[in-house]
């Protein structure tokens, strides 16, 4: 059996860093990833596709390893990165977006939002404890992810 679970994430901070350093590195793919812990390998598909490949994650018994691929747009104009799942690649489909604002050239304003379901293969009767583990999990990452940049970006303001 598979259980699907869902991730809907938000998340509003300001950092000190200048517009035009924090939009470079969000709108650089790779460099964007390499904040984000547990990534195994990204691989560039072309077009501003790109795969994920997370590492596994669970017990020896139970463990899982979320894969998946999503299309990047980048706007500058209007201060957004975004992203859209594209289908028939791995065990997942995530999408988001990043607003990023200028703050009167003081500081950035940053809205990132993340929606995505993962399948994950376990036994029906494991569905109760499953879900709420894989949500924590991904929270978790993101939660990393996101000091991390505020650490890239000389912190909070």
């Amino acid at each position: 059996m598979t259980v699907t679970v869902h991730i809907d994430l938000g998340y509003e901070f300001e950092v000190k860093a200048k517009f035009d350093e924090v939009f470079a590195v969000l709108s650089d793919v790779p460099r964007s990833v390499s904040h984000f812990p547990k990534v195994e390998k990204l691989t560039d598909l072309g077009d501003g596709v790109y795969q994920w490949e997370m590492q596994k994650v669970g017990t020896a018994q139970v463990n899982i390893q979320t894969v998946y691929a999503s299309k990047y747009a980048v706007d500058k104009a209007k201060g957004s990165v975004k992203w859209t799942p594209v289908k028939g690649v791995g065990n997942a489909l995530v999408g988001g977006s990043w607003k990023v604002t200028d703050q009167k050239g003081k500081s950035t304003k940053l809205v990132l939002k993340i929606d995505g379901t993962v399948d994950v293969p376990v036994p029906g009767l494991m569905k109760m404890v499953v879900e709420p583990i894989v949500a924590a999990e991904f929270e978790k990452l993101v939660d990393k992810y996101i000091a991390n940049l505020i650490k890239t970006f000389g912190g909070e303001v």
